[in-house]
């Protein structure tokens, strides 16, 4: 198995990657979860504490050596480099079974995973569906861990116990420190648990750069335009005309759980949907991880100042930029205002503190596949 560090090195060299000192002194972590799966057992499962080792705090002393590799949980601020990371750890993990998802979109195959299991009759729907992942990956690697959802919140704590008893190594990134995660949930005293479960089998580390990497990169040709713009609707209309060619544009229906989501114009792999059209509606991550694959550009006309009057639709936009970001889709937007001023105050604010970081990534041009 390779190194972290050494992909780091190498990445810097050619020029892919500028050093950060930050991103640095991280290195070793990762190098040291990647050395210790290698000095571990990976065959034999670990098996769960007793209750009353658990609730003294203890480990079983019994138990083999993979129960003994602990994860790491890296958080810090937007922009810092947690994905490019994660995106080494997957690339130098070459000798074990390991996958890196976006947290979003593993927790929505585990849901599924649930329905399943619950249509066979299994009282504990959670295990099997756990066993069936550890089954093909013991090192699973996790960007954007963030939990708004109570059906993610409830279950994850019982899943990450069934995955780390299997042997499953997890690495994962945040913007949150794991206090913060779920802050104010419905019925949060129930998932306190996970977070004592996060601290005890993972390494936190807090990537602690002054930097944002995903700012001051090359301008492209222009895909942001707000009120400000001479004609912003001209110019996405403009944008539509130049991506979409001579194809006939048509609706685009797509089947998502046996329900119809509706994309309102499609054309040539290229979409085009209002705000409203697409976060107006109750609409979730299964729905726009559908759309994100489904097109290699979209255009969303319209997006408005968000904030506690709007919360469930700011709620579901960034939902579909997380979607958008991860399928690499090309996006192009008129909006009330810049990323960074669209939502500034009130609950939800933080987060979208991400998600204005992504908008202005994916305004570079080398963003996407359009």
């Amino acid at each position: 198995m390779g190194k972290v560090s050494e992909l780091y090195r190498q990445r810097v060299l050619d020029g892919t990657i500028t050093p950060d000192p930050a991103q640095q002194s991280v290195l070793p972590q990762l190098d040291r979860v990647l050395a210790d799966m290698d000095a571990a057992p990976a065959s034999v499962p670990a098996r769960p504490r007793s209750a009353w080792r658990a609730l003294l705090g203890v480990g079983n002393p019994a138990a083999p050596a993979a129960a003994m590799v602990k994860g790491l949980y890296l958080w810090g601020g937007v922009g810092r480099g947690k994905s490019m990371l994660m995106d080494l750890m997957a690339d130098a993990a070459t000798d074990h079974a390991s996958r890196r998802v976006h947290f979003h979109e593993f927790m929505q195959e585990i849901q599924t995973g649930l329905d399943q299991a619950r249509k066979r009759g299994d009282q504990d729907a959670v295990r099997p569906v756990a066993i069936e992942v550890a089954r093909k990956t013991r090192l699973l690697c996790f960007d954007e861990m963030q939990i708004t959802d109570i059906a993610d919140a409830m279950i994850v704590g019982r899943l990450f116990q069934v995955l780390f008893e299997q042997g499953v190594v997890i690495v994962t990134t945040s913007n949150r420190m794991p206090e913060d995660l779920y802050k104010h949930g419905l019925n949060r005293q129930l998932f306190l648990p996970f977070i004592d479960l996060i601290r005890d089998r993972m390494q936190v580390v807090c990537l602690d750069s002054e930097v944002d990497h995903r700012q001051g990169r090359k301008a492209g040709g222009q895909v942001w335009f707000t009120p400000a713009d001479p004609d912003p609707g001209g110019a996405m209309d403009a944008a539509w005309a130049e991506l979409v060619g001579r194809e006939q544009a048509q609706p685009l229906q797509l089947e998502v759980k046996g329900r119809q989501v509706e994309l309102p114009a499609f054309a040539n792999r290229v979409g085009r949907a209002g705000f409203w059209d697409l976060c107006g509606r109750p609409l979730g991550p299964a729905d726009y991880l559908a759309l994100a694959n489904a097109v290699d550009a979209l255009l969303i006309d319209g997006i408005p100042r968000l904030s506690m009057s709007n919360y469930n639709e700011a709620k579901r936009f960034v939902t579909l930029i997380d979607a958008l970001y991860e399928a690499r889709v090309r996006l192009i937007a008129s909006a009330a205002d810049e990323p960074e001023h669209l939502y500034n105050e009130g609950e939800g604010s933080f987060e979208f503190e991400r998600t204005a970081s992504r908008l202005r990534e994916m305004q570079d041009a080398t963003w996407g596949n359009a």
